[in-house]
């Protein structure tokens, strides 16, 4: 089993080939055993699997820590729905990139529709972000009627001798919420249809490019999740294009924008960035074809970069739910306009469930045609 040859570019079906990878292929007859087998080998395919397999404890290990915080409720609690389904979404997009990387050489049918699951799982999570995003980062979201932290917010104000009043309104408060109503409308009905919707658009695309668009694959699959990074990211925008509802001179601080999630958010689309140009870009082994094979090839880079946006994208939401759980009181309350609905199963497990079954119907559909035109000349490799 470990004897197996690896192949050159030359060897192997043109279907299974990439871009200036000349060798480490391995063919696409492999069972089971063998593929989970060759993650401990030296393919072309090997970094691939570790590179977003590994990363799963990494982040698991930071998510968890949440619970560990001061006035944080049980895991079970609705104030963490939004977070476990964003933990979801990213558990799901770590493990299919890592096992298509790993099982692709099962046959060429399988192959594709590894990948086609792992474009879903892309997806997925981006509405698992947006999920996240509304409910701890939207300017009112409605985490504070799940009645977490109140007991906090009682406390701190006691301490400072202070009633339960809100701070006295101003001008920079007053064009604050004036703002917000603006954008009321689509935060509140459109936000999460939306992104669902481009979640779908961007799974049918992506997986289009598997037959079509060949030549531009890499750059159509990258430039498509454009559009769900722009929705998903929205109240993030939001929050930092505004002012503080609180005037400079209150006693509370503002946590609108804080400058620790600011920090994060930027360096998250850094990462998003350096990723994309390695996707597109088939540096470095496109200025030494061969060099790369088996260690260092974008693809790998490319998934290192992409979980280092994905780990600073959860340390953004980690201060947004710590900020929540300590500071409940910096959250306004009375003088603003009715706040959204607290997360409920089923606005956040409903909706990634539903999401999950229209994804889950696209893959079917799109594998069905895989088997239509690789079934055949499947069988003409068994045969050789």
């Amino acid at each position: 089993m470990w004897s197996l040859p690896l192949l050159r570019h030359t060897d192997v079906p043109p279907r299974v080939t990439e871009n200036f990878i000349l060798s480490g292929y391995r063919f696409p007859d492999y069972s089971l055993l063998q593929c989970l087998v060759s993650a401990f080998r030296p393919t072309n395919e090997t970094g691939n699997f570790w590179t977003h397999f590994l990363p799963i404890f990494l982040f698991a290990f930071h998510f968890l820590e949440i619970f560990k915080w001061e006035g944080a409720p049980n895991p079970g609690d609705p104030f963490f729905y939004p977070a476990w389904n964003y933990f979801i979404g990213v558990f799901y997009l770590l493990l299919a990139s890592s096992m298509a990387h790993l099982l692709n050489s099962m046959s060429l049918i399988i192959r594709e529709i590894c990948f086609f699951v792992d474009y879903g799982t892309i997806s997925a999570y981006t509405v698992g972000s947006s999920l996240a995003y509304y409910y701890y980062i939207h300017p009112q979201a409605g985490i504070p009627k799940t009645g977490v932290g109140a007991q906090n917010a009682t406390g701190t104000q006691s301490d400072r001798g202070e009633g339960p009043s809100s701070p006295p309104p101003s001008c920079t408060t007053s064009s604050f919420y004036s703002s917000l109503l603006i954008f009321r409308p689509f935060f509140e009905s459109l936000y999460i249809p939306c992104s669902c919707f481009i979640a779908i658009v961007c799974v049918i695309t992506c997986c289009n490019t598997r037959q079509r668009w060949r030549k531009y694959r890499y750059i159509v699959r990258t430039l498509v999740f454009l559009l769900p990074f722009f929705i998903s990211s929205t109240p993030v925008f939001y929050r930092l294009l505004s002012p503080s509802p609180y005037p400079p001179n209150s006693p509370l601080p503002s946590p609108y924008p804080s400058s620790t999630m600011a920090v994060f958010f930027y360096r998250h689309c850094f990462w998003l960035v350096v990723s994309a140009v390695f996707n597109i870009s088939k540096i470095p082994e496109r200025l030494s074809p061969g060099k790369f094979d088996i260690w260092g090839h974008s693809h790998q880079w490319f998934h290192c970069c992409t979980f280092l946006s994905i780990l600073d994208e959860l340390h953004m939401i980690k201060v947004e739910i710590r900020a929540l759980l300590l500071h409940p009181s910096l959250v306004p309350a009375l003088t603003t306009p009715p706040q959204l609905p607290g997360p409920t199963l089923c606005s956040t497990y409903g909706v990634m469930m539903l999401l999950q079954g229209c994804i889950a119907s696209i893959i079917v559909w799109f594998g069905w045609c895989a088997y239509q035109i690789y079934a055949p000349e499947q069988k003409r490799l068994k045969v050789h």
